[in-house]
């Protein structure tokens, strides 16, 4: 498609819209959208490094720390570099792994400890260099209580709450990684095995979205809605992309999880804002009116990731991507903050405009960067 197939004046928009069926409209929509993308790679590079050049200079965590906040803004980066080839992604997240050794996170909940192991099986992918795997394997294996060589349900919210999470799924794509890595198909039982505890028991049928935790089943807002937290479905969205992206296609589960992408896909888009992005509450926008950019951003991904590899229709879903990037584009201030992040959370609660953390710029790098797959694929 040529940049001059993409020019209409204001008149000649007009006297189309006049003429058009709703089926015309979404047409033009989605020829306008490839138009927008097709022209801009360059400018999703420019503000994804903006975004993260910013963080950079104001880091929140310890100059130490490799868990579940950094190592989410981590995976940002790398699905930066996987998109761009921009070699300072690359050089950020190798500098990053050789400071910690490889070593897997140090919280006491074992999914969590799994985020920055992400990081490092995505690298050993480009170096193919053993001793970025080694540890994690060696702490798999390890008989903890919150590893899965010691504990059949390993991947329970620790600090003594032993309830599964919605969030803990996002490191559940570390498993399928390193099946690929070591060409070890036990990981993928271990996968499995936490994928399906948690879902069997978060996963709201009727919605086809997640509870965050149990706590939140059978519980209704003020309006007699369900409470469905944005973040928790965005880490579940997300992980199901990046799970796909490392199962093998003849794994007996993956059509189970293309039904689970695709039904999330399509509950999320009847619940996203005008303004491209969604609410804290996805069944109760107005309990928390404003928007907020940490789940948008995980939404925009999944979104994104899956027309860009085939399991979302594209006609359906790149108007909802282009809303929300859009709108995740705008709340990033002149200086590349991004705003209008959820802080530390497990609940749908107020969002301030200047609110930020660096899970929240991973979850922009992510949205950028499979915009920009989609830009540069046109």
């Amino acid at each position: 498609m040529t940049a001059s197939t993409c020019h209409f004046t204001i008149a000649e928009r007009k006297d189309l819209k006049k003429q058009m069926n709703p089926q015309m409209k979404l047409l033009l929509i989605c020829l306008v959208a490839e138009c927008v993308l097709a022209a801009s790679p360059d400018q999703v590079l420019a503000v994804m490094h903006k975004v993260n050049n910013w963080q950079v200079a104001h880091p929140v965590m310890p100059a130490g720390d490799r868990n579940w906040e950094r190592g989410t803004w981590y995976t940002g980066v790398m699905s930066a570099w996987k998109e761009t080839h921009d070699r300072k992604f690359l050089d950020q997240a190798l500098a990053w792994g050789r400071q910690h050794e490889w070593q897997v996170g140090t919280e006491p909940g074992g999914a969590n400890r799994l985020f920055c192991a992400e990081t490092w099986l995505e690298l050993y992918f480009v170096k193919n260099d053993r001793a970025m795997i080694e540890p994690a394997i060696e702490w798999l294996n390890t008989n903890a209580p919150n590893s899965p060589a010691g504990a059949k349900r390993w991947y329970l919210e620790a600090w003594g709450l032993n309830r599964t999470y919605a969030d803990s799924l996002y490191g559940a794509p570390a498993l399928a990684m390193l099946a690929r890595a070591t060409q070890d198909k036990k990981y993928l039982d271990i996968m499995q095995a936490f994928f399906d505890d948690v879902t069997g028991e978060l996963l709201d049928k009727e919605s086809g979205l997640y509870y965050r935790d149990a706590r939140f089943i059978g519980r209704r807002t003020a309006n007699g809605k369900k409470i469905l937290w944005s973040r928790g479905n965005g880490w579940v969205f997300a992980a199901i992309a990046r799970i796909l992206e490392y199962l093998p296609g003849d794994h007996p589960s993956r059509p189970e999880y293309v039904r689970i992408f695709r039904r999330m896909a399509s509950e999320l888009v009847k619940r996203q804002g005008a303004d491209g992005l969604w609410r804290v509450n996805l069944d109760d926008p107005e309990t928390v009116p404003e928007p907020e950019t940490s789940g948008s951003g995980f939404f925009c991904y999944g979104l994104a990731w899956g027309i860009h590899h085939g399991v979302l229709e594209r006609s359906t879903y790149l108007p909802a991507v282009l809303r929300a990037w859009a709108g995740l584009s705008r709340n990033v201030s002149p200086e590349g903050r991004p705003l209008r992040g959820q802080q530390v959370d497990f609940e749908p609660n107020a969002v301030k405009q200047d609110s930020t953390r660096e899970f929240v710029t991973g979850t922009f790098l992510l949205a950028g960067s499979q915009v920009y797959a989609l830009s540069t694929a046109e």
